[in-house]
């Protein structure tokens, strides 16, 4: 099923953007997690539209509700499964977009695919509201994996070529990594937050959107977690990080920049340090053989600028197969990157949940 993913945590996805409820459900948890809903809670309003001037106008709740798999704040061994129910839709915004598709998006693609049947009021299950449970999940393994003193955090990298501080990448702490997740604007550097936000309104303003990049990184993971080839680490976060939308690029340590770079610049040498083998740098991105070395997993995941944008675009009109002009109506953010650090790290979390437990089994 191409809404669910995982080996020994599953995580499968349900719902629509304006269907009545969204939700997650997780299986494969041992009994006996203590899970804080209040600290899930404030996850997930990081993520939750409608909260800021730079992000859409839909406002949710986004309370999840669980129906199985928690006892008096515990697991019990069964799935977990939990909704959130959408109460501010609006589908009326989408009814042109049967027959005209947003240049974009999916529209046409679905269309095609699935012969009109798919829902098509808020991108139906292509929306980026189906990253609300997700981030349930992601939620929920951030808390497992804080028991295992493995911390997994984030902040915006880069909005519309402005570019914050970047994590370290050797000995960063708990404190550092969390940081930017208690800001409006999850950035290190407060100068360049400000900058992005007058970008991100200068672009709704002329009616586009701009893009952005997150990066994330986590902390405390043993060497050797991970598997080489398929189940490597960065085949397991690469999978789940392209399934959120709006995601065009993932890289790890230096990413790109190491094609640029002569191995014996690129390589992490080896020290003794204290009696123990020590990385003297960090270019790899705590990764090698797709098995964690014990440095921090440093990642950046590039987003693209908001597709649906109220400035007149380009398409086609699949009723009457001529060219036609579309605005776009809807409440959307003008850069989706700006909410995205939650998921991401939300994702990353599940990814190397399932890693760890792997691992553990074996």
């Amino acid at each position: 099923m191409s809404s669910c993913i995982g080996k020994n945590i599953t995580v499968s996805l349900f719902g629509q953007s304006h269907s009545a409820a969204v939700g997650v459900v997780v299986d494969g948890l041992p009994a006996g997690i203590r899970i804080d809903k209040e600290r899930l809670q404030a996850f997930l309003d990081r993520r939750a539209p409608g909260r800021t001037p730079w992000s859409t106008p839909r406002k949710e709740a986004d309370a999840p509700e669980f129906v199985s798999g928690i006892v008096d704040g515990m697991t019990c061994g069964a799935p977990i499964a939990a909704l959130i129910r959408n109460t501010n839709t609006r589908s009326s915004d989408y009814d042109e977009l049967r027959f005209v598709p947003r240049p974009g998006h999916a529209d046409y693609v679905a269309e095609v695919k699935y012969g009109g049947r798919q829902d098509v009021s808020g991108g139906g299950h292509f929306s980026a509201r189906l990253m609300a449970p997700l981030c349930i999940a992601g939620g929920i393994a951030i808390q497992v994996l804080e028991g295992e003193s493995i911390h997994v955090g984030g902040h915006i990298a880069r909005i519309a070529g402005i570019d914050d501080a970047a994590f370290p990448r050797q000995g960063l702490s708990p404190e550092a990594l969390h940081e930017p997740a208690g800001k409006p604007l999850p950035v290190i550097d407060d100068a360049a937050g400000a900058r992005m936000i007058d970008a991100i309104l200068e672009a709704r303003r002329l009616c586009d959107s701009v893009g952005g990049v997150v990066e994330c990184a986590a902390i405390g993971l043993p060497i050797g977690v991970g598997e080489p080839l398929f189940e490597g680490i960065e085949s397991a976060l690469a999978r789940i990080l392209f399934a959120i939308p709006a995601v065009k690029g993932v890289e790890f340590g230096c990413g790109f920049h190491a094609a640029d770079m002569r191995g014996s610049a690129h390589n992490d040498p080896y020290r003794m340090v204290g009696g123990q083998v020590g990385i003297i740098k960090n270019d790899a991105g705590g990764i090698l053989g797709g098995i964690s070395t014990g440095e921090p997993v440093i990642m950046r995941v590039a987003f693209k600028p908001t597709s649906s944008i109220a400035a007149v675009q380009q398409s086609v009109n699949l009723r009457t197969g001529e060219d036609a002009d579309l605005t776009v109506h809807g409440r959307h953010d003008p850069c989706v990157a700006a909410r995205a650090v939650p998921i991401v790290e939300a994702a990353c979390a599940c990814a190397l949940l399932d890693l760890v437990m792997e691992r553990r089994m074996r």
